[in-house]
């Protein structure tokens, strides 16, 4: 393939995800030129390793693990703050069922989300609205499951509770 066929066909994988990788990477970021500088770098360091790329899962969801990892490695560089809660165990004693999140609209968490602390935020939305497991949040963000856990049922609990404050009712 020729180089002016490469740049095409980036060009073209640009157009189809770049929106859907901007919105993860704002998430993250909480900064419009943030998360354009990270989507930028993003891109580029897929189309670098793009031979690496094995088809195990869509070109969509292997880009996105690259967006997550760009904005958490320069979140990092800023020493964000991953908040760590001593209490682990009374969460983790929760039931499945109570984990549950209601019926919302995605606007409305997404608002009430933006009140959490750096780390719980991150773990929020990569679970609720980027469909991370907490095994996979662990890896990229290099903390323990339980930790994920945790903090995504102290989250969750925040932000239910502003929910219920702004009229939500369950």
């Amino acid at each position: 393939m020729s180089a002016r066929g490469d740049s095409k066909a980036q060009y073209q994988l640009y157009k189809l995800y770049a929106k859907a990788m901007l919105n993860v990477s704002y998430r993250m970021m909480r900064n419009v030129e943030d998360a354009e500088d990270m989507l930028q770098e993003a891109f580029t360091e897929a189309f670098k390793k793009l031979n690496y790329f094995r088809f195990e899962a869509t070109f969509g969801s292997w880009l996105k693990k690259i967006v997550v990892n760009r904005c958490m490695n320069e979140l990092r560089r800023r020493k964000a703050d991953l908040q760590f809660f001593d209490d682990m165990q009374r969460f983790e004693q929760r039931t499945e069922e109570e984990l549950v999140l209601p019926e919302l609209s995605v606007d409305k968490v997404k608002q009430a989300m933006e009140s959490l602390p750096g780390g719980s935020r991150m773990i929020f939305s990569l679970y609720v609205l980027e469909g991370y497991d907490h095994n996979e949040i662990s890896d990229i963000l290099q903390i323990s499951v339980s930790t994920s856990k945790s903090q995504y049922m102290r989250a969750r609990l925040q932000v239910k509770q502003l929910l219920i404050q702004q009229g939500y009712e369950n």
